[in-house]
């Protein structure tokens, strides 16, 4: 019983010590903080009027570390970037190339393939592409070797074999 009444007293104790902090934090911002002592006018007419200045803008200091507030994607001298793309075959993607067309010539096999634009450019074993190099070309289909960009990827390069004339259907 006496240790029942010994906690009573304490919760009260202690309830009535955080009611008056909390009666004093409140009592504090309620009174207005704006009000200034009154300057004498003439001597308020020959000083110019003091500003504040406006709070430095956040300045994050990484360390060694990458800074969060920057973006990902875009970033660095990757010349691979989909912003800046070389002109003509060097700037194509292999996914993005059809082939039209297989000729054979006196060096051996040339392609005419297309690109996104609509343009026709003409190939040859060992040109180099954005994201690969025409590894050879034979009758019916060029073979790419396509570079992987996947860093968790024991495989750096795959081939990639495009068939000039793609089976509709299972029909040749």
């Amino acid at each position: 019983m006496r240790n029942h009444a010994f906690r009573t007293i304490r919760a009260l104790t202690c309830g009535a010590v955080v009611t008056a902090a909390l009666g004093s934090i409140v009592g504090s911002a309620q009174q207005p903080t704006d009000r200034k002592p009154a300057a004498p006018a003439a001597a308020s007419a020959t000083q110019p009027p003091v500003t504040a200045e406006p709070p430095s803008p956040f300045t994050y200091n990484p360390e060694g570390r990458r800074d969060p507030f920057i973006s990902l994607l875009g970033r660095g001298s990757d010349s691979k970037s989909p912003g800046v793309r070389p002109a003509g075959v060097p700037g194509l993607l292999i996914n993005e190339v059809s082939i039209k067309g297989i000729v054979r010539n006196s060096s051996g096999f040339v392609a005419l393939i297309q690109g996104p634009d609509n343009k026709s450019y003409v190939v040859k074993a060992g040109d180099r592409l954005m994201d690969g190099t025409v590894k050879s070309i034979v009758q019916d289909a060029v073979v790419f070797s396509q570079d992987v960009n996947d860093p968790l990827s024991l495989v750096k390069q795959k081939e990639i074999r495009k068939p000039l004339r793609v089976v509709e259907g299972g029909r040749g």
